[in-house]
């Protein structure tokens, strides 16, 4: 009975990842509109951590763990998620989501370099073609004048590039990391941790903190939508699914989520798809696919949001 009991559950991880964590994009850029990004972020994974704990206490988890493995879910939260997931809501606020999310989908060819310069594997050929056709696709997604005109747009590129490397490192570091092995608490820490670095960010930043009761209702609702799921939800699903499954699995989020991403922000937010974001998307996501198939090297992926 355990074994289809674990496959409904990784079954229902997967869906989190894929759709939960392709609608974020819109949620942040929702929210970011009228509340300042690093507050908007620390409130989100605060929050979403101490819940996570109270349930934990509830259901009878030990929440209790090591010295070494508080430093590295502080570290891991901080490259998910105080740099890697407060930065990218920062670069909303001049990006479209469905944009954000087309950039964010070269997160394995990322990933791939990475581990070619810190653990020297060898860059198999079917993932350099991919990484031939990811360079192109990013190359045409970036370089559309009508989009990159728009004052701080290139800075928002930039960081979210950084952010990627960001999350990509973080992947890395997690598969071999002394973390809890309860995905539940290990995530609770690792938000609890992220969320703290984000709200001193704030306060070094200057940020103006904006009471909830002067928050429209559709900015209330994306932040409850991105705690419960965007946050408990999904992002222990993600933790669950790094130590279950073949990473290049988790990978095929990236597949997933901007289409996901582009579908919601131009259904509700009236965002612009060019024709050469659609070409520039069917590309980077082939190269995707070349980095991801079984005939190269594992990598890890995931962003979000």
């Amino acid at each position: 009975m355990g074994k289809p009991r674990n496959t409904v559950l990784i079954i229902l991880a997967f869906f989190s990842i894929y759709v939960i964590w392709g609608s974020t994009y819109l949620l942040n850029k929702i929210a970011v509109t009228e509340l300042p990004p690093f507050m908007l972020a620390s409130i989100r994974f605060i929050t979403a951590g101490t819940l996570i704990f109270v349930i934990a206490k509830i259901v009878g988890f030990n929440i209790y763990i090591t010295r070494k493995q508080l430093i590295n879910t502080a570290i891991a939260g901080f490259l998910f998620l105080t740099f890697g997931n407060g930065v990218i809501v920062w670069a909303l606020k001049y990006v479209d989501s469905g944009f954000a999310a087309l950039e964010v989908s070269a997160q394995p060819l990322v990933v791939l370099l990475l581990m070619r310069f810190f653990d020297g594997k060898k860059i198999q050929p079917m993932s350099i073609i991919g990484v031939i056709l990811g360079v192109i696709g990013i190359y045409l997604l970036v370089s559309q004048k009508e989009i990159i005109s728009q004052e701080g747009t290139l800075l928002g590129i930039f960081m979210i590039f950084a952010c990627m490397i960001s999350w990509g490192y973080g992947s890395l570091f997690v598969s071999k990391a002394d973390l809890p092995s309860n995905y539940f608490v290990n995530t609770g820490y690792q938000m609890v941790t992220g969320g703290i670095m984000l709200l001193i960010a704030s306060l070094l930043f200057g940020e103006e903190w904006i009471s909830p009761t002067q928050w429209s209702n559709k900015v209330q609702l994306s932040l409850v939508m991105l705690i419960v799921f965007g946050g408990i939800v999904a992002f222990t699903s993600f933790n669950f699914l790094l130590k279950t499954v073949s990473p290049e699995k988790v990978a095929t989020s990236t597949y997933v989520n901007p289409i996901i991403a582009l579908a919601l922000g131009w259904y509700f937010l009236n965002e612009q798809i060019t024709t050469q974001s659609v070409i520039a998307a069917i590309i980077l996501l082939t190269g995707v696919y070349f980095i991801n198939t079984k005939k190269k090297l594992v990598i890890y992926s995931r962003f979000r949001k």
